[in-house]
C-alpha cells in the first residue's frame, strides 16, 4: 500500500491543470520572450510547486472518502464502533491533538490516516482489519495512525513535495529554453517558446516527476518507522505493534486508493516506489528500541 500515491498523482494533476492555465495565461511567453528570466521563473516554479502539493493536501480528505467510500461514524451503531471511537480519542489525547473524524469502510485488512491540519484529520480502519486482528492489534494500528498525524507526517511530505516540484518545474524549462533554441529555425524571428520548449519541458516534468515521486516515497518510508515508535510510546509498550505487524505478514492486505495509500499500515514492498519499508525491517527496528 502506498500512503502518498493518490496525493502524489493529485498533486501532479493539479500542476498540470496550473502549467495549462498559465501558458493560456502567456507566462511562458513572458519568461522566455527576452531571454530566459531566471528569477522570474524561480519564482513561477516556487507558486507552480507549493501550489500544487498544498491543493492536493487540502483535497486529501475529501479524496480519502470520496475514494474508499468511508463512512463516517458519527454515532455509533455497535460495540465495535464504540469501541473504535473511544480508543481513537483516548489516544489522540494521549497525543495532544484534536479528536479526528472516525471512519470504517468495507474492504481487506487496512487502515489510513489523512487531512491537512493535525486538529481536523481523519482515521479510517477497513471492516477487514477488525475482523482479521485482535483488538490490542487494533489498539496499536490506530496508534500507529494517531502518531502520523501528531508527527505532522502529511505536512511534511507536502513540503517535500512542493521543494521538489518547485525543482522539477525550474529544470524542465531551463532545459527546454535551451533545446529549443538549438532546434529553432535561425530565420525564426519570434519571441515566444517553440515547439522545442513546450516537448522538452512537459517531457522532463514526467521524467523528472517520477525521480521525484521516489525520494517522496523514500521520506515516507522514514516516517513510517517512527509512527511504529509512535505508537509504542502511546500504548506504553512496542509488542502489539510488533503482534500487529506480524498478522499484517499472514494477511492479504487490502490494496488502499492512491489518495491514502501511503497513509495506510502496509504498503507496497518492493521497488523505489514503495511507500513502506518490508513488515521485517519495521519489526526488527521495534525490537531494537
Amino acid at each position: 500500500m502506498k500512503r502518498i500515491f493518490l496525493f502524489i498523482l493529485t498533486n501532479l494533476a493539479v500542476m498540470l491543470v496550473l502549467s495549462i492555465v498559465a501558458s493560456l495565461l502567456g507566462v511562458n511567453r513572458y519568461l522566455t520572450a527576452n531571454g530566459l528570466n531566471l528569477s522570474a521563473l524561480l519564482g513561477f516554479s516556487l507558486i507552480m510547486g507549493f501550489g500544487g502539493a498544498f491543493i492536493s493536501l487540502l483535497m486529501s480528505k475529501w479524496m480519502a472518502k470520496m475514494s474508499t467510500g468511508a463512512e463516517l461514524i458519527t454515532q455509533p451503531r455497535n460495540a465495535d464502533e464504540a469501541w473504535i471511537v473511544d480508543t481513537v480519542k483516548r489516544l489522540s489525547q494521549r497525543a495532544g491533538i484534536e479528536m479526528p473524524e472516525v471512519a470504517i469502510y468495507d474492504g481487506e485488512p487496512n487502515a489510513f490516516a489523512t487531512g491537512a491540519f493535525k486538529n481536523s484529520a481523519l482515521v479510517a480502519v477497513s471492516t477487514g482489519l477488525l475482523q482479521g486482528m485482535t483488538r490490542d492489534e487494533v489498539e496499536a494500528v490506530l496508534g500507529h495512525e494517531i502518531a502520523h498525524i501528531a508527527n505532522g507526517d502529511m505536512v511534511t511530505l507536502t513540503l517535500i513535495q512542493g521543494v521538489l516540484n518547485t525543482f522539477v518545474i525550474f529544470l524542465s524549462r531551463v532545459v527546454g529554453y535551451f533545446v529549443d533554441n538549438l532546434t529553432r529555425n535561425k530565420d525564426d524571428e519570434s519571441t515566444g517558446p517553440g515547439w522545442g520548449y513546450y516537448v522538452t519541458s512537459i517531457v522532463l516534468d514526467i521524467v523528472l516527476g517520477f525521480v521525484a515521486s521516489m525520494i517522496v516515497a523514500w521520506f515516507s518510508r522514514q516516517r513510517e518507522f517512527r509512527a511504529d515508535e509512535g505508537s509504542a510510546q502511546l500504548l506504553g509498550q512496542k509488542q502489539p505493534m510488533i503482534n500487529a505487524l506480524s498478522r499484517l505478514g499472514q494477511m492479504q492486505a487490502g490494496a488502499l486508493p492512491s489518495s491514502v495509500a501511503a497513509m495506510g499500515i502496509t504498503g507496497d514492498l518492493s521497488k523505489l516506489f514503495a511507500t513502506h519499508p518490508p513488515l521485517e525491517e519495521r519489526i526488527a527496528a521495534l525490537q531494537n528500541k
